[in-house]
């Protein structure tokens, strides 16, 4: 009567192992479903790639204006400079040209509000050069869009 109490228990070994070899299963299935989905996740994409492409740098194109000679405020002295515009679409080029008499307007009236003592360091240049930048970019017709130039570069500042 000893042999069916020894069947038993073999027959409740196979029961536990296929338990245990179910939950190994579901675990590996778990992980390996979680690994593929983070790999998914942040795995850089072709969206990733085009952002990332550098576009080949633009050429610019740069506009002389005409020179500019005006009294300063204090009527004793006078600046006399020249003024280059940079650009990188030749349609801003092009419609700065068209519209270059109202342009020179508002720089000769900026220039103009200048006295000898706001123009001598680098850094009152460079507040100049931004004053006329905006200047510039105003725009030209009324409800038009703004110009884009990104630079103004003098190419002679003498003040007497």
């Amino acid at each position: 009567m000893s042999k069916p109490a020894e069947a038993a228990p073999a027959e409740a070994a196979p029961k536990k192992s296929k338990k245990l070899l179910f939950i190994i299963i579901g675990l590996v299935v778990v992980l390996a479903g979680g690994g593929a989905g983070a790999w998914f996740m942040l795995k850089p994409g072709a969206d990733a790639h085009a952002e990332t492409k550098e576009e080949p740098p633009k050429t610019p194109i740069f506009t002389p204006l005409d020179t500019f000679t005006v009294n300063l405020m204090g009527g004793e002295q006078y600046l006399q400079t020249d003024i280059t515009l940079q650009f990188y679409d030749q349609a801003q080029v092009d419609l700065v040209k068209l519209h270059m008499p109202r342009i020179r307007s508002r720089l000769l009236t900026l220039l103009s509000s200048q006295t000898a003592d706001t123009l001598q360091t680098e850094d009152d240049k460079k507040k100049l050069t931004q004053a006329i930048l905006a200047a510039v970019n105003q725009p030209v017709v009324p409800k038009g869009k703004p110009q884009e130039a990104v630079d103004v570069l003098f190419t002679s500042f003498v003040i007497q």
